[in-house]
């Protein structure tokens, strides 16, 4: 694409950001002109390379879980050391999702997807040959760089891939997909457990990543979608702020040294201040500061965080309470604390014609107040009661998180601007993998608060947190402007 100048002058700032636009809107064009030129049959293959990435990358966000009381035992650990098993895959993730978005935006995003595969295949298998913690935390950091690499580019694939009518389409079956893959997380483990040991949930990945290797290698189109160049001190920055920042709250919520904790977040801050600075008048900044000045989208992020950690405190330290509390095997529990994504997988289709109808922040705030109601009834149940009983309130708590997450994310992308969707969408990941490290790192928190019921109070806090998402999203009720 060439352009001519009739003038040497610098360019004033109006100018400046006229030819922005002009730029942006002559790569949309083409864009949408490319994607018109995928055949179908292409077309469903190419979703199936990205989806069968985006279930592995779901899985082993839950598949874990299920198996951390043996994995404690049998790498003799303790319940909240073992925490850091789950830690490492959701801290890497946040670390280096927004870095390997602007890689892709600038070197190929499907140069970024196959080398996030073979890295999450790599790790996979160190994971799957481990005998120390020390191992296996290294390899689910591993794994988290490789998901982060992975989830970085699928929506901006399934929109080069899609044309304009089927957009919608190809970002239901992406968002159905990640939720069945976190439905069959504790089913699959249980399954698995019931016939080997722990080491092959991570080992069955392996042929897996192999398959959808070769899926993008030979079907997927070879295209960047940014006119931005990588720069790698800003992502450094970023890499270092996100890290650095996680790291020392999960430190600190896993007992670790308090100083140590506060210099990382302290560090963190320092180099979110550096990243500011450098891309201050950025058009896309890497740290979407921009979009989280806006009211709604800053509220909807919030909620998001308060939600994803009630989900997190649950389905990491009820593996503990049923197995422990209730003397439940684990081939069972599995099964029973899939009720809960089976019902957000459902609601996805239901809440689907409710958004068009009703506003976004009402949904979200009485998906929480079903949430939090769910929570409680799992914080008060008797060990007498049934696995009927328990998968009840998992359901309960299901509805009300498929209720919230659908509507919270339309409130994020259409908060914000158009030009802006793709800060939007890592807005949105963001903020769901940060409350999910924060929740797992609370569960350890409560192991050493409460050693003897740490599970069951680590599900009260999360009830504590649906209502306090469910305070943020009924702020956005209230009209009262952007700010």
């Amino acid at each position: 694409m060439q352009f001519s100048t009739t003038s040497t002058a610098r360019p004033s700032p109006a100018e400046a950001r006229t030819t922005t636009h002009a730029v942006q809107a002559e790569a949309q064009a083409e864009a949408v002109a490319q994607e018109e030129t995928v055949s179908a049959a292409r077309r469903r293959l190419c979703m199936a390379a990205l989806m069968t990435a985006a279930i592995l990358a779901a899985l082993d966000t839950t598949i874990a879980n299920t198996a951390l009381p043996e994995i404690a035992v049998d790498l003799h650990s303790t319940e909240a050391t073992i925490i850091w098993v789950t830690n490492a895959y959701q801290i890497a993730m946040i670390a280096a999702l927004l870095p390997f978005a602007a890689l892709g935006e600038s070197t190929g995003y499907r140069r970024v997807f196959i080398g996030g595969l073979a890295l999450f295949g790599i790790a996979s298998a160190i994971c799957g040959s481990s005998s120390t913690l020390a191992l296996l935390v290294v390899g689910r950091a591993m794994q988290g760089v490789g998901a982060a690499a992975i989830m970085s580019v699928i929506a901006a694939f399934i929109r080069h891939i899609h044309p304009p009518t089927m957009l919608g389409r190809g970002l239901s079956t992406n968002a159905l997909v990640v939720a069945i893959g976190f439905t069959l997380g504790p089913v699959v483990a249980s399954t698995i457990l019931a016939f080997a040991s722990w080491h092959w949930l991570f080992r069955v990945n392996v042929p897996v990543a192999a398959a959808a290797i070769a899926l993008a290698a030979l079907y997927l189109p070879d295209v960047a979608g940014g006119r931005h160049r990588f720069e790698s001190a800003s992502a450094g920055l970023c890499t270092a702020f996100f890290g650095l920042l996680m790291f020392g709250i999960c430190m600190l919520e896993n007992g670790g040294g308090s100083i140590a904790a506060i210099v990382c977040m302290l560090a963190s801050l320092a180099c979110a201040a550096a990243l500011i600075r450098k891309q201050r008048g950025h058009p896309a900044p890497m740290l979407a500061v921009d979009l989280m000045a806006i009211r709604t989208v800053r509220l909807s992020s919030l909620t998001s965080i308060c939600a994803f950690a009630t989900q997190s405190l649950a389905l990491v330290s009820l593996p503990f309470l049923l197995q422990g509390a209730f003397g439940m095997p684990v081939t069972r529990t599995g099964f029973v604390i899939a009720a809960w994504p089976l019902l957000v997988a459902v609601m996805a289709i239901v809440v689907a014609p409710l958004s068009d109808r009703y506003p976004s922040g009402l949904l979200c705030s009485v998906g929480l107040v079903v949430l939090t109601l769910g929570m409680v009834l799992l914080a008060t149940m008797g060990t007498d009661v049934s696995s009927w009983g328990i998968a009840g309130r998992l359901g309960i708590c299901g509805i009300g998180f498929g209720l919230f997450q659908s509507p919270n994310m339309r409130e994020i992308m259409s908060g914000a601007p158009a030009a802006r969707s793709g800060g939007a969408s890592a807005v949105v990941a963001i903020s769901r993998l940060m409350g999910q490290t924060l929740g797992a790192g609370l569960v350890a928190q409560c192991f050493h608060w409460w050693p003897a019921s740490g599970s069951r109070m680590a599900v009260a806090l999360g009830g504590a947190c649906a209502l306090l998402g469910c305070v943020f999203s009924a702020m956005r009720l209230r009209k009262g402007g952007s700010v």
